[in-house]
């Protein structure tokens, strides 16, 4: 990139000009990954100090059954398959309720398009969650679930919203998104949730009061126009409808693991090689300087690993996702090396590693508990970048 057209980016960003799909794309092609991250962590700062948030969740999949067969996902199961699994309700409450004593406030729930499970067991187990763990919110089911609650219900995607808020949902997930542009999408993805439906049931959502995270996929078989392409589409929409409170880049994952039973569900690692972690440090830089509307970054850690997800704090990103035991979406496939488990101990240390100073939240990003940053006495204490 030459001098000229970094200052121009420069005097956009500092005077909170929008960035074009354009400057987008410029973004990614510079290859000054310390200047990139600079200006990414001064919006960072403006828009959040030295703060990182965190909270202290954990996830639930009730089912791997999937009428799917996405080409990245090594999760899903066909019915009778071995590692196939469905939980009873009351099982699933039951891990849940394990769980209470960690001091936990949200719990995450991801499942396969199970092709025979009623609607009903979906709101039911909300219910029966929600009083078993009364004091902790419920992020539950992907766009593309609420899509295919539409398929079995035979009810429109409002009446289901209507009726798992009721059972005590307070924000779907992110997922489902993986990257929107139909020219990689349709290799990608076998189910029928895309755009259009995807940004319809969120815009619902968002309707109807809650606040929802929006994800990306991203280091497989995309450009990096499809990446500026999809945040510029969740852009848009959340100028319509202010309803997304954070951003959340996924890195693909190879499947390192999951061909123990002699299949190889993950189609996509033969055609590419994972992202490195410059690559991810540089999709996080871009995508907070093109998101002017969205107020957090997260970096999930089990996808980036800890030292690339401490990094990422100093290049846009001021959410670290949280306490994780259990992540079968792609902990159980990639063997990538991230513990299972982080405790809240060990994210305050962490953020305060990298140099910032944590902050427990909820799922509605209310704050719970304000902690210490780094020991300014500490002559080794790290600090944030200067800007």
């Amino acid at each position: 990139m030459d001098a000229g057209l970094k200052r121009e980016l420069e005097e956009k960003v500092r005077a909170g000009e929008r960035l074009s799909r354009e400057d987008g794309i410029a973004l990614y092609e510079s290859d000054d990954l310390a200047w990139l991250g600079g200006l990414a962590h001064e919006v960072r700062t403006r828009l959040n100090g030295d703060v990182v948030h965190f909270n202290v969740n954990r996830h639930l999949n009730m089912t791997n059954v999937c009428t799917a067969s996405c080409a990245y996902c090594s999760f899903q199961r066909k019915p009778g398959e071995k590692d196939a699994y469905t939980m009873r309700i009351e099982e699933a409450v039951r891990l849940a309720k394990a769980m209470e004593g960690e001091n936990l406030t949200e719990l995450h729930i991801v499942n396969g398009l199970h092709p025979t499970l009623p609607w009903r067991y979906y709101p039911r187990s909300l219910r029966e969650l929600k009083k078993a763990l009364p004091d902790v919110s419920l992020k539950a089911f992907t766009a593309t679930e609420i899509h295919h609650f539409e398929t079995i219900s035979g009810l429109s995607a409002s009446e289901i919203l209507d009726e798992l808020i009721d059972a005590g949902l307070e924000s779907l997930t992110g997922g489902g998104a993986e990257i929107f542009d139909w020219e990689v999408r349709q290799h990608i993805v076998d189910h029928r949730t895309h755009w259009e439906d995807w940004s319809r049931i969120h815009r619902l959502a968002h309707s109807k009061g809650l606040k929802t995270p929006c994800t990306m996929l991203y280091g497989h078989i995309e450009e990096p126009r499809h990446r500026v392409d999809h945040v510029l589409r969740l852009r848009e929409l959340q100028d319509e409808t202010g309803g997304f409170q954070v951003f959340i880049p996924l890195r693909y994952q190879h499947d390192f693991v999951d061909m123990k039973d002699g299949k190889i569900r993950n189609r996509l690692q033969a055609r590419t090689t994972m992202a490195t972690g410059a690559e991810a440090l540089r999709t996080f830089a871009v995508s907070r300087l093109l998101f002017d509307n969205v107020p957090h970054v997260k970096v999930f850690w089990v996808m980036h690993g800890v030292q690339t997800a401490q990094l990422a704090l100093q290049h846009g990103a001021d959410d670290m996702d949280g306490s994780v035991v259990e992540y079968k979406i792609t902990h159980d496939a990639d063997n990538y090396g991230t513990p299972d488990k982080l405790t809240r101990e060990d994210l305050l240390e962490l953020i305060r590693d990298a140099g910032f100073r944590p902050v427990e939240r909820n799922t509605r990003y209310e704050i719970i508990r304000e902690y210490d940053g780094p020991d300014p006495a500490r002559r080794e204490s790290p600090q944030p970048m200067r800007v």
